[in-house]
């Protein structure tokens, strides 16, 4: 069903990221999944780089954020075997690679955020968030996000 959402809103998931570090991409508590930090990972497996603020405008966080659920998604079908097995979102916590003076970290995470309301809708597709905006991410990606999902069995 989840799959088939996908194709319809034309999203295609990059391979799931690998770990580069000491932590696992995903890990399942009881009937929760914890995501680690994603970024925007594309198809070609680059990422998508750069400061809002500075060198990329509002929307083009917001696609770098929107890239990033698209790899979350990835790395929850992987270890889950079906992304039919989400119940809801449960927590985003998403940051924003931006200049000092960038205030819209909430907008940019939209992008992340609005592709779960297209999947599960906004009873199961909206969860409780914070998001932040930093001077350096990992690699220089603009944005990396976490989050928790509840799971079936």
């Amino acid at each position: 069903m989840i799959d088939a959402k996908l194709e319809q809103l034309g999203l295609q998931l990059p391979p799931a990221p690998k770990p580069v570090g000491l932590y696992k991409p995903m890990l399942i508590v009881g009937n929760l999944a914890y995501v680690s930090g994603h970024g925007p990972l594309q198809s070609d497996g680059k990422l998508m780089l750069g400061c809002v603020g500075d060198d990329l405008n509002v929307e083009q966080g917001q696609a770098a954020a929107k890239q990033t659920a698209l790899a979350m998604l990835a790395t929850l079908k992987a270890g889950l075997g079906s992304l039919d097995r989400v119940v809801r979102l449960v927590k985003l916590l998403g940051l924003v690679r931006c200049t000092n003076d960038f205030g819209q970290s909430p907008l940019v995470i939209n992008g992340c955020s609005q592709v779960f309301v297209d999947l599960w809708g906004s009873d199961h597709g909206i969860g409780v968030r914070s998001a932040l905006g930093t001077n350096a991410l990992p690699n220089g990606m603009a944005v990396e996000v976490e989050a928790i999902f509840e799971v079936k069995p």
